[in-house]
C-alpha cells in the first residue's frame, strides 16, 4: 500500500477497471440501456446533436389539476401550448380545489377517482399522445401516498412514549386511552420521573400488575401509534391518512385503489411513468411488524431495549439505534419502493421515484427504482438532486430528471426566464439533464363572452413559479426551453467523468436515528460539511456521492478520488475496498478524522483503523490541496481570484472521441480566468450554449475565459484536426450606433403610445399597473454595413445586493455593509426562493426583430444578439417587445378572499408572500447600441 502523503504533486496514475456497475433491466417493451455506451462520435455529429436536439431532450412540466376542476377543451389548449412553448411533456397532479363549484361559469370541481376525472385524464392522456407529449402521472392527490382508502391499521405510525410517576404502592400500571389500532408494545418500570429517567434502571413488566412502586419510580409505556399525518394539498374527496410505508399491505392497497383506476385511465398506452414525490412521511418510524422483522434481520429482539432506543447516549443505545435504522431501510426499500416498482413494472410503464427525505432511504435505495429523480440547487452543499445524480451515475443510468424551480423566486409569478437560467446551470452542474419545471397551474379558460372564469393571471399552487401562458413573458418561454433542451442532450452523451467520489457516513447517520428523526438524507445536511464541498469544487472537482453499500458491491467505478468526510463508522469490507482502490492507483483521502468503528461500533483491528491507504488531512482546505497533489483537477484555473474561482462550475462528459465540459458562472458578476482541460485531446471548440454556433477553436490549456453574470459555455475537445486557436482577447468591439433616445414605446395590450428616451421604466403613472407587451420601435441609418459581425447590446446590468454564497476572497468582503455604508452584494440575505442576484437592463425578457424578421430573445447577460444578417444599407426598422412579470396588474386587484372556499374544503393552502406582490420596475433599464465585433 502507498500513502497518499509520499505521493509528489499532480502525479497521473491509472486506475484500474473496476467491476462493471450492476443495473437492473426493464421488461419488454420497456427496455432501455443501461450501463454507458461509446459509439465513434465527430465532433460535427455532436455538434449536430447540440444545435437540433431531440424530443426527449425537453423538458418537462407539473401540472397542477385543481380540484380538479378541468374541462377538456382547456386541457387540450394547454397541451397544443406546452408543445409549442418547447416542452416534451406533464406529469399529471391532482391537487386542493381553487374555488368553489359555479355553473353559471362552468366551474365544478370533480371529485377524485370519480368517473368524471378519469375520464379527463383519459383525455389528456389521448391529447398528449396525438400531441406527441410524454404524459407521467402522480399516484396520489397531494402527498405523500395516503388517502380516504387508508385505514387506522395501515396509516402512517410511530414509537411514542407515555412517561407516568407511579405513587408509592401503586400495584398496577396507569393504562392510557389509545386510538384505533393502536397499542402498548412494551411496559417498563424505571427509577426517575417523567422527564428524567435511567434506561439502564429499566425493568420490562409483564401484564399490567407491578410490585408495588417505591418512591421515584416511573412507569413508561412504549406505544406504536400514529404519526396523525394527513395527505397535504388534496384534491376534493381525497382527504385522508399518509400510508405507512413501511407496511407490505398498506401499500398493496394504495396501488390497488388508487394506482389502478389512474393506470387504467390511460387505456392501451400507460403513463410513460408513475410518480412519487419526495418521502415526506415525518416521524413515521414504526411498524406492527417492526419487532418481528427487527429480530430475524439482526438476530436479536428490540423490545428489551426500547429504553436505550429512546434516550441514546451509550455505545450501546448508539448500536441499537444503528440496527433499528438499518431495519427501517430495509423496510421501505422492500415493501414500497420496490412493491412500487415491481407494480409499475406489471403496468408496463416506469417508476420515478423521489427516493430521500423521511423515512429511512439510503443512497443504494436509489437503485431499487427504475427512474431515481432529485431536486435542490445546493450545488456547493448536500443536496437530494447529487443524491439522484449520483445514483444514477454509479448505477449506469443516462438520465437524471429533477423537480426543478420549486422555490424560484418566490412568491408566484415573480420568476423570471433569468431566474429560470440561475437555477437550471446549478442544476447542470450537479447531473441533472432532464428537467420538470415546477410547474404549469391548470386555469380556466375564458367564457363564451370573451371574459376569464377567474381573473387573471389565473390560478397558481399556493408557492413555485408559473410557467404557463397567463404569465406575461410567456412569448421568451421557447428560448429558453430551447437552452435547456440543448444542454440537458449534450449532458446525457457518453458517460459522467466526475474524479472524486465522496463517501456518505450512512452508517453514522443510522446509528445517530432517534425516535421522530429517521432521515438520512436530513442527516447528511450536517454530516457532509459544505466547506469540504465548495473546497473541492472550487479546486476544480466534481463530485458523486457513493455509499459503503455501492463500494461493497461493485467498487468506486471510474473515480479516481476518494473523499471520507468525518466519520466514525465504515464497515470492514469498504475498508478492504479502498485498500485494493488505492493499490490500483486510486488515491483516498480523509477530513478531521479517520473512521475508528465498524458498524456495531466495536473498533476497527488495527491493521484496518490504522491503514495508510487513506490521507487524513486536518480541514477541508487541506483535503482539497491533498487531492490536487494527488491527481490534476479537470479544470484547473488560475489567474482568478478565490471569490471567481468559487462561482465556476462546471461538469464533464467523457466519450470514446471526444469529451465534453459545461462551464457555468453562477454569480452576478463578470468572471475571467484561465483554464486547463484535463483531456487527452490537444485542442477543440467553444460552442455558444444559446445558439449552439461555434465561438472559436481552442487548445486545451490556456484557455482565456471571460463569463457574464450567469452565463455558460460550453468546451468540446476531440481527435479532429481544429482550426488554429482564437485568443479571447483578440476580439475587439466597436460602437457602430447608439440607440438611446427617439423610441417609440407601444403598449400592445392597450394600444397607446408614447416617446421615450432609455432608460425607460414603465413602472410609473398610468402604466403602473401594466403587465404585458411594450414594443420599443426605432428607425436606424446605417449608410453601409462593417466587414464584421455586428451585434445589437443592451447594456446596464447590476449586481443586485443579496449575492449567492460564495468563497471570500482576499480582495473580496463578506461584511454586511460595504465601505460606503451601502449593502454589500455578495452577502446572501434570508429570503426563500432561488433567484438570479442581477438588476437586468431588460425587465424581464425582450424579443427583437429587424426590418420584420425575428433575430432572438434577450433574456440574460450579456444581453446581445447578432443582428449581422438582418441588417441592410439605409433606414433599418429596429423593434424590441419587451415582456416583465404579472406583478404590476396582480397589485392592482384586491385582495382575494378565501373564506368560503375554507368554509366547505377546510383550509388547504396558504397564498405565500402576497405583501410582496407590488409593482416592479419594467421595460428596457439600460442603454441600446450596435457594435462590431473584429479579430
Amino acid at each position: 500500500m502507498r500513502s497518499l502523503r509520499l505521493l509528489p504533486a499532480l502525479a497521473a496514475i491509472a486506475v484500474c477497471a473496476h467491476a462493471s456497475l450492476a443495473t437492473a433491466q426493464h421488461p419488454a417493451p420497456l427496455a432501455e440501456a443501461h450501463g454507458y455506451s461509446y459509439p465513434a462520435t465527430s465532433l460535427a455529429t455532436l455538434h449536430a446533436g447540440f444545435e437540433h436536439p431531440p424530443a426527449d431532450a425537453r423538458p418537462m412540466v407539473r401540472w397542477w389539476w385543481f380540484g380538479p376542476a378541468v374541462v377538456k377543451p382547456e386541457i387540450a389548449r394547454e397541451l397544443a401550448q406546452m408543445k409549442a412553448d418547447g416542452i416534451g411533456g406533464a406529469e399529471l397532479a391532482f391537487v386542493y380545489p381553487e374555488v368553489l363549484d359555479d355553473p353559471a361559469k362552468n366551474l365544478r370541481n370533480l371529485s377524485w377517482l370519480s368517473p368524471e376525472m378519469l375520464d379527463a385524464v383519459t383525455f389528456a392522456q389521448a391529447e398528449g399522445k396525438r400531441l406527441g407529449l410524454r404524459i407521467d402521472v402522480t399516484l396520489c392527490s397531494g402527498w405523500p401516498y395516503g388517502g380516504p382508502h387508508i385505514t387506522a391499521e395501515e396509516a402512517a405510525r410511530r414509537l411514542r412514549l407515555m412517561a407516568v410517576p407511579l405513587p408509592v404502592g401503586a400495584t398496577s400500571l396507569p393504562l392510557p386511552k389509545l386510538a384505533a389500532a393502536e397499542e402498548i408494545v412494551a411496559r417498563f418500570v424505571a427509577k426517575g420521573d417523567a422527564k428524567t429517567w435511567d434506561p439502564s434502571s429499566a425493568k420490562a413488566v409483564t401484564g399490567d400488575v407491578i410490585a408495588p412502586a417505591t418512591a421515584g419510580q416511573v412507569a413508561l409505556l412504549f406505544i406504536d401509534g400514529h404519526t396523525g399525518q394527513q395527505v397535504k394539498r388534496a384534491a376534493v374527496d381525497a382527504d385522508g391518512p399518509v400510508l405507512d410505508p413501511f407496511s407490505r399491505k398498506a401499500v398493496a392497497n394504495h396501488l390497488k385503489t388508487v394506482g389502478e383506476p389512474l393506470v387504467k385511465a390511460f387505456g392501451a398506452t400507460p403513463p410513460y411513468a408513475i410518480f412519487s414525490d419526495s418521502l415526506e412521511a415525518y416521524g413515521a418510524d414504526w411498524t406492527p411488524t417492526l419487532p418481528e422483522e427487527f429480530k430475524k434481520r439482526r438476530g436479536y429482539d428490540l423490545i428489551p431495549h426500547l429504553p436505550e432506543l429512546w434516550l441514546g447516549g451509550t455505545e450501546a443505545a448508539a448500536k441499537v439505534r444503528h440496527d433499528w435504522g438499518i431495519t427501517l431501510t430495509e423496510l421501505i426499500n422492500e415493501n414500497y419502493l420496490t412493491q412500487i416498482n415491481d407494480w409499475a413494472r406489471e403496468h408496463k410503464t416506469r417508476f420515478r421515484s423521489q427516493t430521500y427525505g423521511e423515512p429511512a432511504v439510503s443512497l443504494s435505495s436509489e437503485r431499487l427504482v427504475d427512474l431515481a429523480e432529485g431536486e435542490g440547487p445546493q450545488w456547493r452543499a448536500f443536496s437530494t438532486l447529487r443524491w439522484a445524480t449520483s445514483a444514477n451515475h454509479l448505477n449506469g443510468r443516462t438520465i437524471t430528471s429533477g423537480e426543478t424551480f420549486t422555490w424560484l423566486h418566490s412568491p408566484v409569478f415573480r420568476a423570471t426566464p433569468l431566474d429560470m437560467k440561475a437555477e437550471a446551470d446549478i442544476d447542470f452542474l450537479s447531473g441533472e439533464n432532464l428537467l420538470i419545471f415546477h410547474g404549469w397551474p391548470y386555469s380556466p379558460p375564458k367564457m363564451a363572452d370573451g371574459t376569464p372564469e377567474v381573473p387573471e393571471p389565473g390560478w397558481s399552487l399556493y408557492a413555485a413559479a408559473v410557467f404557463n401562458d397567463h404569465n406575461p413573458w410567456h412569448p421568451v418561454m421557447p428560448t429558453v426551453t430551447d437552452y435547456i433542451s440543448r444542454m440537458s442532450w449534450l449532458l446525457r452523451q457518453g458517460k459522467p467523468a466526475n474524479q472524486v467520489a465522496l463517501l456518505l457516513p450512512t452508517d453514522d447517520a443510522w446509528a445517530a436515528f432517534m425516535p421522530g428523526k429517521v432521515s438520512v438524507t436530513a442527516a447528511m445536511q450536517q454530516m457532509v460539511p459544505k466547506e469540504l464541498m465548495s473546497a473541492v469544487l472550487s479546486a476544480g472537482y466534481n463530485i458523486d456521492f457513493i455509499d459503503a453499500e455501492t463500494i461493497n458491491r461493485q467498487g468506486l467505478g471510474d473515480h479516481t478520488l476518494l473523499l471520507l468526510p468525518p466519520s466514525d463508522r465504515i464497515p470492514t469490507a469498504t475498508l478492504k475496498a479502498i485498500d485494493t482502490f488505492v493499490e490500483r492507483g486510486g488515491h483516498a483521502v480523509a477530513m478531521g478524522k479517520l473512521p475508528t468503528l465498524d458498524p456495531d461500533g466495536k473498533p476497527l483491528p488495527d491493521a484496518m483503523h490504522l491503514t495508510q491507504s487513506i490521507a487524513l488531512t486536518p480541514d477541508a482546505g487541506s483535503a482539497a490541496k491533498a487531492l490536487v497533489a494527488a491527481m490534476k483537477p479537470d479544470l484547473a484555473m488560475s489567474n482568478v481570484s478565490d471569490y471567481d474561482r468559487g462561482v465556476i462550475g462546471f461538469i464533464r462528459r467523457s466519450l470514446r472521441d471526444a469529451d465534453v465540459y459545461f462551464v457555468a458562472n453562477t454569480s452576478n458578476q463578470t468572471v475571467k480566468l484561465t483554464a486547463d482541460f484535463t483531456t487527452k485531446f490537444a485542442g477543440g471548440q467553444e460552442w455558444s450554449a444559446d445558439s449552439a454556433m461555434t465561438v472559436r477553436s481552442i487548445p486545451a490549456h490556456g484557455v482565456d475565459i471571460e463569463l457574464a453574470p450567469y452565463q455558460s459555455r460550453v468546451y468540446v475537445f476531440g481527435n479532429e484536426a481544429v482550426k488554429p486557436a482564437t485568443p479571447a482577447k483578440d476580439i475587439t468591439s466597436h460602437t457602430l450606433a447608439e440607440m438611446d433616445n427617439n423610441w417609440t414605446v407601444r403598449f400592445a395590450g392597450t394600444g397607446a403610445t408614447r416617446k421615450a428616451s432609455l432608460p425607460s421604466d414603465w413602472n410609473a403613472g398610468d402604466t403602473q399597473h401594466y403587465s404585458g407587451e411594450v414594443v420599443y420601435s426605432q428607425d436606424v441609418t446605417l449608410n453601409k454595413l462593417p466587414g464584421g459581425k455586428v451585434f445589437l447590446a443592451v447594456d446596464g446590468g447590476s449586481p443586485e445586493p443579496g449575492a449567492p454564497n460564495a468563497p471570500a476572497g482576499p480582495e473580496r468582503t463578506k461584511s454586511d455593509l460595504l465601505p460606503d455604508g451601502t449593502p454589500n452584494p455578495l452577502v446572501t440575505r434570508p429570503g426563500p426562493g432561488t433567484h438570479a442576484w442581477y438588476l437586468a437592463p431588460i425587465r424581464e425578457a425582450a424579443l427583437v426583430t429587424i426590418n420584420g424578421k425575428p433575430t432572438g430573445a434577450l433574456w440574460h447577460p450579456p444581453y446581445r444578439l447578432d443582428v449581422t444578417s438582418l441588417l441592410k444599407p439605409g433606414v433599418n426598422h429596429i423593434e424590441i417587445h419587451v415582456y416583465n412579470t404579472a406583478f404590476n396588474a396582480w397589485s392592482a386587484l384586491p385582495p382575494h378572499d378565501f373564506k368560503p372556499l375554507i368554509a366547505k374544503y377546510g383550509d388547504r393552502f396558504q397564498m405565500q408572500e402576497l405583501d410582496k406582490v407590488k409593482p416592479l420596475p419594467s421595460g428596457i433599464l439600460g442603454t441600446v447600441k450596435l457594435e462590431t465585433e473584429t479579430r
